[in-house]
């Protein structure tokens, strides 16, 4: 198995089309030629210390080590569920939700995965324990913040309509029906919509990665629809656990629509 081993100057190559982006959001005044910069910058460094702690994390083979960085990949995207919601709750719910169910979500499928699927010796070997588990939590994430943000505009935009049904004897369960089943769908579409691209208009990223290492393609096709069907399983279980807490959350045992426990102004992420 052989692969093409790229050097500095290939990255710095590649880097040229970063700096055409900036030129373009400057020659149309996008402004978005400092933040372009920024996440190139920050995403070269993340990507970079990353490779030299699994590098060390792999040589170890501990599970008290893969648990360590599994948990702080957890507590960092959950902080990034918080970001990209416009609208969130007060106190600890704003941070606690999120993470809670994606970590809950995440946590199962890749134990389902390593213990039923994949079968590594030891089951916990970070070589295929992290790799898998950052899969998982970046779509389950991504999905857990459109759904929990969905639920949370909607029902401060349609404030008057849910407690109309409330008020004509409606329990907070069937008030919340349309904004809830709204939440779902947009959190589920992102893994749909990759799914259904997926080797017509797009080779996924780990069907690609693995390719380019010289897998036979056959073999990283089965890779690849093992981790879609393991991403859909997360984000589908992530985003319906976070939705109905959020729901839960907005309502109390009196069926009264709860908008105090809502931050006062919305936020951009």
């Amino acid at each position: 198995m052989s692969y093409v081993v790229l050097g500095y100057w290939d990255l710095a190559l590649a880097a040229i089309l970063i700096l055409v982006n900036g030129a373009l959001s400057l020659a149309f005044k996008l402004g978005l030629e400092r933040r372009l910069i920024i996440s190139a910058i920050r995403m070269c460094v993340q990507l970079g210390a990353i490779g030299f702690v699994l590098k060390f994390v792999f040589v170890q083979t501990s599970p008290a080590w893969t648990v360590g960085l599994a948990m702080v990949m957890i507590l960092l995207a959950g902080r990034e569920i918080f970001a990209r919601q416009t609208t969130v709750f007060t106190g600890f719910w704003t941070y606690g939700l999120g993470t809670a169910t994606m970590m809950f979500a995440a946590t199962s499928v890749l134990i389902f995965a390593l213990a039923a699927l994949v079968r590594p010796e030891p089951v916990y070997a970070p070589r295929y324990a992290l790799p898998l588990l950052g899969m998982l939590l970046g779509n389950t994430m991504t999905g857990i913040s459109l759904g929990l943000d969905g639920l949370m505009r909607s029902a401060r935009r349609d404030r008057f309509a849910i407690e109309a049904r409330i008020a004509l004897g409606h329990s907070r369960v069937e008030a919340l029906r349309e904004p809830v089943r709204d939440a779902l769908r947009t959190g589920s579409m992102p893994i749909v919509n990759a799914m259904a691209a997926s080797g017509i208009v797009s080779l996924p990223g780990m069907m690609t990665g693995q390719i380019l290492a010289g897998v036979e393609p056959v073999e990283a096709v089965k890779y690849q629809i093992m981790i879609m069907f393991l991403i859909s399983g997360a984000t589908g279980l992530g985003v319906l656990m976070a939705v109905a807490g959020a729901a839960w959350r907005l309502t109390d045992e009196r069926h009264r629509l709860r908008l105090d426990r809502l931050r006062p102004e919305d936020r951009s992420g």
